[in-house]
Parts: C-alpha cells; sequence; structure tokens
C-alpha cells in the first residue's frame, strides 16, 4: 500500500488494491484501540490513522498508539499528529528526534536552553530516581523535538529501569508533564531469564487498559490538559506487570503473561507498596527511592530495610537536602547524591541456586548470570572476566552490551582471568611464544572494553610467580612484566590498565608483584598515565598491610577499589561482606578514598556460597553508604588534632562516634 490515489470531492481516497476510505473506518472503528508499529509501511499507517481521527464523528475516535520500533525510518509529521500515544525506547526516541530537520527552537537559543533548564530543575527528582547512566535532559530535548513537529503524548519506555510518559503541554512554550513509572520487582523466587518480548507485552497492556480506562482521555482529545494523569498512571504500572512478568519466561509468545498473572502480580506488588509512580505534577508525592532497576523503595534505611536500597545517585530533592530544618536522622536515612556506581562478582551468582523458583531452568551462562545480578537494587555496572565470560558458545561483547543497554547497566570493567594453559605464567612465562600469546590475549580483553563501553582492563593473574626459592630470576619476572604492560598501554591509550596484586594463592604461593608497595614501584617503572592500580580489600588484609594506608600512599593512581573482608588468617582469602570483620579498617578506607578524591566504582569482590547473593550485594551497598555518610559527618578539625598527637584514645573515639551515627 505504498500509493495512495485521490477520490472526488467527498474526500475519499482508493489505494492500488482498491480499498476505499470508508472501508477503512468501518474497519478501524469496530476496534477500540490501534496499535501500529514501524514493520508495516507508513502510507499503510497514515491512513489507518487518519481513519482513527475522522473528523466527521468526533466521539468515534479511536485512540491510535504507534510502536516506535522495528524499521528504521523518519515518520512523517502527518502521521505524528495522529498518534495519540508514540511509544519509544530510549534509542529509538533519540533516532527519530535526530531524523528530522532542525528547527531554529529545537535546541538552540537562550530561550529554549532555559525552557529545557526550567524544566531539568523542576523534574530533579524524577532524574534522581532514573540514576545517573540515564540523561532525562536528552530525553526532554528529543521529546521536545517531536512535540514541536506534532507528537501528541510520547511514552518511552526504559527497560529495567521503568518508563517515562512525557504529556503533551497545551502550549509549546510549555515543557511536558511527566509521568514516571519505575519497572516493578519481581516476585521472590522469579529471577529475569529472557527480555525477548517484554517491550511488546508493555505496549500491549499499556493498550488494554487505556481501552479499559475510557483511554484516559476527556473531552476533545490530548493535548489540551484535560488528560487524566491519574488514569495514565494505572495503565502504566499495568504495562510494567506485563512486561516485568514477561522477562522471567523463556521466549517472545510463551512469555506473555495472562490477564489472571497481571492481576495477582499487581495485587502483590500493591500489598508491598513497590508501585513507585511519580507525577511531577502531584503536589504531595511520597519520598520513596527509586533503584537503579526501578524498584520502589522507603527513603528511610534502617539494618532492617535491606531490601529497601537506593541505587548509587539518587535521593532526596537537592533543596530538601540543604534545608537547614531537617533533623540529623532524617538526613542519615535519606540517601543523598552518592558518587559512585557499583558493582558485584559476576560469577558470585552462580551461588544459592535453590532460592529461585524451581520450576524455572537455573542459571548457567554469563548472560544468566548478568539478568540474575540485575536484580540487585542499587546494582549500576557489571565487571567482566575476559575470556571466562565471553565465547560464541555464550555471547558476544556486541551481545552482551546489547543486554546491559536494555536492563539499564553499563560495564564496569574488563578483568583479566588467564585459562589454565598459562598455568606456568602468563606475562611471565617462561616460553617466549606463551608469553607473547599471554600479551595478545591482554591486548584483546581491551578491544572487548571498549566494544562495552567499558574504561578499565584490571590485570590479575592467577600464575605469575614462583612457589619455591631459586626457581625464577626475580629482576627477569619484573622486566617481562614491565615490558608487557607498557604494550598494552600503548596499545590502547585510552584505556586505564591497573594491576590488581595478591601475595599469595593456592595457585602461586609469592607473586611476582605481592604488596602496594611492589606494586607502586612496578607502576613507577612502566611510566605511563594509563597505568594504575586495583586494590582489593582482602589482598590488603592478607599481605599485612592497612587497606587505607595503602589507598593513600597510592593516590591518583588508584584505579579501581574491590571492596570485602576477612579474618586474615594465613594464606586465606575470606571474600566476607564489606565491613563485618574490621569495620574500623573499613570506615578508614571510605576516608581515604574520599580524600585522594577516588573517581572509579566500587566493586564488590565476596563470596557468598552460603548467602543469598543478591541480599549480600544489597547489603553492601547499604554499608557503604553508611560508611561513606560517617565519613561525611567527621570533623577535619579533630582528625587533625588526634593526627598531630598520634591520639591512641582521641582515634578510637572518632571511629565509635562515626560507626554510631
Amino acid at each position: 500500500h505504498e500509493g495512495r490515489a485521490r477520490g472526488g470531492d467527498d474526500g475519499e481516497n482508493d489505494d492500488a488494491h482498491g480499498i476505499s476510505d470508508e472501508e477503512i473506518r468501518r474497519l478501524v472503528r469496530s476496534h477500540s484501540v490501534l496499535l501500529l508499529q514501524c514493520e508495516i509501511p507508513e502510507a499503510v499507517n497514515l491512513r489507518l490513522a487518519e481513519a482513527a481521527k475522522f473528523e466527521g464523528d468526533p466521539s468515534a475516535m479511536v485512540p491510535v498508539l504507534h510502536d516506535a520500533g522495528g524499521e528504521d525510518r523518519v515518520m512523517s509529521e502527518e502521521l505524528l499528529r495522529r498518534v495519540d500515544f508514540l511509544i519509544p525506547n530510549e534509542s529509538e526516541l533519540e533516532r527519530l528526534a535526530a531524523s528530522y530537520p532542525s528547527l531554529a527552537d529545537d535546541r538552540g537559543g537562550d530561550d529554549a536552553a532555559a525552557e529545557i533548564s526550567e524544566a531539568w530543575h523542576r523534574r530533579r527528582r524524577i532524574q534522581q530516581r532514573l540514576g545517573p547512566s540515564l540523561d532525562l535532559e536528552s530525553i526532554l530535548r528529543s521529546v521536545r523535538i517531536l512535540q514541536r513537529r506534532g507528537a501528541n503524548h510520547v511514552l518511552v519506555t526504559l527497560g529495567s529501569r521503568g518508563s517515562l510518559l512525557a504529556l503533551k503541554p497545551p502550549t509549546p512554550a510549555r515543557p511536558p508533564r511527566l509521568v514516571y513509572q519505575p519497572a516493578l520487582p519481581l516476585p521472590p523466587g522469579r529471577t529475569a531469564l529472557d527480555e525477548t518480548g517484554a517491550g511488546d507485552c508493555y505496549r500491549a497492556g499499556f493498550a488494554v487498559a487505556l481501552l479499559e480506562h475510557g483511554h484516559c482521555l476527556k473531552g476533545e482529545g490530548v493535548g489540551n490538559g484535560t488528560e487524566d494523569a491519574t488514569m495514565l498512571r494505572r495503565c502504566m504500572k499495568f504495562a510494567s506487570a506485563a512486561g516485568a512478568l514477561a522477562v522471567t519466561k523463556r521466549g517472545a509468545v510463551p512469555s506473555i503473561p495472562s490477564r489472571e498473572e497481571v492481576e495477582e502480580f499487581l495485587s502483590w506488588v500493591e500489598g508491598e507498596g513497590r508501585d513507585g509512580i511519580f507525577d511531577d505534577g502531584d503536589e504531595n508525592v511520597p519520598s520513596e527511592e527509586v533503584s537503579s532497576h526501578g524498584v520502589a523503595a522507603p527513603a528511610a534505611v534502617s539494618s532492617s530495610q535491606m531490601e529497601a536500597i537506593p541505587r548509587g545517585g539518587t535521593g532526596d530533592d537537592a533543596d530538601a537536602a540543604n534545608d537547614q530544618s531537617q533533623s540529623a536522622n532524617t538526613d542519615k536515612d535519606h540517601d543523598d547524591d552518592f558518587p559512585f556506581l557499583f558493582g558485584s562478582r559476576l560469577n558470585s551468582m552462580k551461588d544459592r541456586l535453590d532460592l529461585l523458583d524451581p520450576s524455572q531452568s537455573p542459571p548457567s551462562t554469563p548472560r544468566d548470570y548478568v539478568l540474575r545480578q540485575s536484580q540487585i537494587r542499587g546494582l549500576g555496572c557489571i565487571d567482566f572476566n575476559y575470556p571466562q565470560h565471553f565465547s560464541p558458545r555464550h555471547w558476544t561483547p556486541q551481545e552482551a552490551k546489547q543486554t546491559l543497554d536494555r536492563l539499564g547497566l553499563r560495564a564496569g570493567a574488563v578483568c583479566l582471568r588467564y585459562p589454565p594453559e598459562f598455568a606456568r605464567g602468563a606475562m611471565n612465562h617462561p616460553d617466549p611464544s606463551a608469553r607473547r600469546a599471554a600479551i595478545e590475549l591482554t591486548k584483546r580483553a581491551a578491544d572487548v572494553a571498549e566494544i562495552l563501553g567499558a574504561e578499565e582492563v584490571v590485570v590479575w593473574s592467577a600464575y605469575d610467580g614462583y612457589d619455591y626459592p631459586f626457581q625464577v630470576d626475580y629482576r627477569e619476572k619484573w622486566t617481562q612484566l614491565v615490558d608487557a604492560f607498557r604494550e598494552c598501554c600503548d596499545a590502547h591509550p585510552d584505556i586505564r590498565w591497573s594491576l590488581e596484586f595478591k601475595p599469595t594463592d593456592e595457585n602461586t604461593r609469592f607473586f611476582t608483584v605481592p604488596s602496594t608497595g611492589a606494586a607502586m614501584m612496578l607502576v613507577k617503572e612502566i611510566d605511563r598515565p594509563n597505568m594504575g592500580l586495583t586494590l582489593d580489600m582482602g589482598h590488603m588484609l592478607m599481605a599485612g598491610e592497612n587497606p587505607a594506608q595503602s589507598i593513600a600512599m597510592v593516590g591518583d593512581k588508584l584505579f579501581g577499589i574491590q571492596l570485602n573482608d576477612g579474618y586474615t588468617r594465613l594464606a586465606a582469602e575470606d571474600g566476607m561482606m564489606f565491613g563485618s570483620i574490621h569495620p574500623s579498617m573499613a570506615l578508614e578506607a571510605m576516608y581515604q578514598l574520599r580524600r585522594i578524591g577516588f573517581k572509579g566504582h566500587f566493586y564488590f569482590d565476596t563470596f557468598p556460597q552460603r548467602t543469598d547473593p543478591v541480599k549480600e550485594a544489597e547489603y553492601n551497598i547499604r554499608r557503604v553508604k553508611e560508611f561513606w555518610r560517617a565519613v561525611e559527618k567527621m570533623d577535619e578539625n579533630e582528625l587533625e588534632n588526634v593526627a598531630r598527637e598520634h591520639d591512641a584514645l582521641g582515634a578510637l573515639k572518632l571511629v565509635d562516634d562515626a560507626l554510631r551515627r
């Protein structure tokens, strides 16, 4: 139906197959809602939308929804004006907005900038709930472009970060009113298995709810300020429930939930108080937080509320945070803008499979582990092992990146895990050809990092070292590492390379680089701006170090930090929860990280074999935030006095006071 032939004065049009406008109108008007998509030719979509909006009978108008996915093409402004709800995902929104020629008031000009700035500040609370990895200002600009060209309501799906509805403003000069629906948490025992079809289920669910609520419009339709936002919020929540249930089953068609499943799920969500809807037009908005994956959580976080953990980077309105009338207790319980993303050990998702729904296939691939880890409230990034987590049998780095994008996560770092063929050494292998293979494998890890959008490669070798005296030439092994890292740094100057030292291991009793001091000597000799260190709390404790002192020594060469705790028994790496064994050392580590201006992300390298790995990671996130807040409240003058006098009792009192807050 690419071509249309216009008829006579009655305005009817016949297409190449002889279908009249009147026949199309009868077809469309026999249904209650029209859902279009880009796999359908533009001309067909336009004729259907025109039939739904035929002005001869306004009372019979059919609401039109348009899924922007599918074929990558420009949507005509004529069609835009006839669609009530345009429903793109984040990338489709950006691509669609970029397909139109620029207008003077799209991006440029002081007035446009001022309007966007005003909208940005009024919607700061939504941005805080979305987290730092999603740019609300960019979304608003794209929505502005589409609505200036005739688009009505724009409903942006954001995967595991929820969905955002921009209602068409009554006048072009006003910014749109926004309604944000976080993604809903999965019921206990259910886990994300397959995102295929989740977006389709969301759109279908929204259409069904729209139909049942009288399509949520009053009076003469869209764009006149009469839309019922309460009804629209209900539609978005119903759609979110359908989309959430879809990811718990494999396959596009088998994953479509029944009406009974959606209603049962919504009853559980509402019973738990986790719907978390936010409308920027509401006068009395509840103060719940929303995690990186859109899970609403109460603002107050106590030790018994581990399930109420917001994402790093979310928090209460900055104006409220600065309100001097707030109590100290309120400041403590509300999560301020947290400056770091959190990651956690991906392989821990293999643990405690008994906690999962026995009717579902247990996670067995890196992709499955990522999906399970995405349920951690507060998680913002994923650190991958290379080559362990990538193979043609599982997925490619490109496919991993697509999954991260859909889940609203980002790659934190790529960590080298040399395979067993390097058991005699990787960069220290005695065979030059094997040593060359290890270096090339290391550089390929940087290629993977660039595909994933990560900026750091962490090198830890389980095999570079020795077991007995006289077994290796120490200076030779040192020089091999220097030369290898120089080659890697020079081959990928935009990647930050970091060495993760470890004093001993069951694979290697003495590592070539066994301490923070030795690691800093190596970095100095490598002499490259993109070479630094990743420090592991457990490794520093194993080496007999005070982690805070090591952090202070490394300073701006600290590219990464891995948080855990342990009992520091000989050669034991316990991988316990952060601050659980050495809380005073954990507190001082946070203090030194803040003091040196650490700019990486926080990664939890723990081993929860007997603990729910999801809840353990959430505990770690809460724990870090508690320590960080405690450090922020410490009196710098008292700290200086204690340090100047080497006052042991004063230091202990500072720790006691900080941990009691």
